[in-house]
């Protein structure tokens, strides 16, 4: 490989020595009027070419192929992307050099330099602008600048499995704030029957229960507007009549979907029959803040606690904390040291002392 190379070089040099010399001699550029043999030229660039081969041809190939392979070593770690736009860029940058030089075009030898030189140039600062705005450029947006049309029907691709609502997490409400920070993906489902349910909540004659009712289908209706997740609302039905968990289960189990609730029956009944559960619960005992035995924390206690002597307080996200011999100052806020953390199916609750008690 490296002889075929150290003459191919060789061979190059002695075109160009023979290019050079008739330019010079034999075309009598500069006006000398010298009268030069056909084969003077032709003897030079052997004589020229032979030297090179002898003397230069083998540190010059081992410099190129060097450099050959430090470029293929760069090419190889670029993504298609990246690859793409320094191509790109390289295209771009020998168009607008080839249009500058059509204005060089007619002076010879120089202008043949100047448009050479120009495209080495140009060329070589696409390459640099491509490789700078790589992480600028997005193909979707760009389809959306050239095609805007095709941009509208262009339809959300959906990643993950589909996780379908019960009853309970849409009345519940934090499934939005959920669903708006991205942590869960795939298509949400509401099934017919959940949504009857609804319905049925929200005429109910206890206003208690039709406000829930309603507050969960205002819930729907603000996962439909804000939201660019995918929401259907699918038909499920069974030869024999079920409750609306158990359609649920059984409609997980078909669609090989998750279903999302916070009803800890029904997560218990999920985890039996091998159906996967996301329970909002859970995730938010797993994200509350971890206190350790011995640590101090600022409370304001608010009621007796069940049993002589406790008082009662909570944190900002709900969790519970007793306070040893806190019912004497119900309204008061006090420092408390931490003696055990108590995780319950229900949440978690902190137990705790007061700071002089404790010391």
């Amino acid at each position: 490989m490296k002889r075929l190379v150290e003459i191919i070089m060789s061979l190059i040099v002695m075109a160009a020595t023979y290019a050079l010399m008739h330019i010079l001699l034999i075309s009598d550029l500069f006006r000398w009027h010298i009268s030069i043999p056909f084969y003077v030229p032709m003897g030079l660039a052997v004589f020229t070419g032979l030297i090179f081969y002898l003397i230069l041809s083998s540190p010059v190939t081992e410099l190129m192929l060097k450099s050959l392979f430090q470029t293929e070593e760069k090419l190889t770690k670029m993504n298609v992307k990246e690859l793409a736009l320094t191509t790109l860029g390289c295209v771009i940058g020998l168009v607008i050099a080839n249009l500058i030089g059509v204005a060089f075009s007619g002076f010879g030898a120089i202008g043949t330099f100047i448009v050479v030189l120009l495209n080495i140039l140009f060329g070589f600062l696409g390459i640099r602008v491509a490789r700078r705005k790589k992480d600028e450029f997005n193909v979707k947006n760009l389809q959306r600048v050239i095609f805007p049309a095709f941009a509208q029907q262009e339809k959300v691709s959906v990643y993950g499995q589909p996780k379908i609502l019960d009853t309970s997490v849409i009345i519940d409400g934090r499934i939005l704030d959920l669903l708006q920070t991205g942590f869960i993906e795939g298509k949400i489902i509401i099934p017919n029957f959940v949504l009857e349910e609804l319905r049925h909540i929200a005429d109910s004659a206890d206003g208690l229960k039709r406000n829930r009712g309603r507050r969960g289908l205002d819930i729907l209706n603000e996962i439909q507007k804000q939201l660019t997740v995918p929401v259907e609302i699918k038909e499920f039905t069974t030869k024999q009549p079920m409750e609306v968990d158990s359609m649920l289960l059984k409609m997980a189990e078909g669609m090989d979907a998750f279903v999302v609730t916070n009803d800890y029956n029904l997560n218990k009944v999920a985890a039996f029959q091998g159906v996967r559960v996301l329970n909002i619960n859970e995730l938010a005992n797993a994200i509350k803040p971890i206190v350790l035995p011995g640590e101090e924390m600022q409370v304001t206690i608010i009621k007796a606690g069940k049993e002589m002597g406790q008082g009662i307080a909570y944190l900002n996200d709900g969790t519970m904390i007793v306070v040893d011999g806190g019912n004497k100052f119900i309204g008061e806020t006090k420092n408390v040291v931490v003696t055990s953390v108590l995780q319950t199916a229900a949440g978690r609750m902190i137990f705790t002392k007061m700071v002089a008690a404790a010391s």
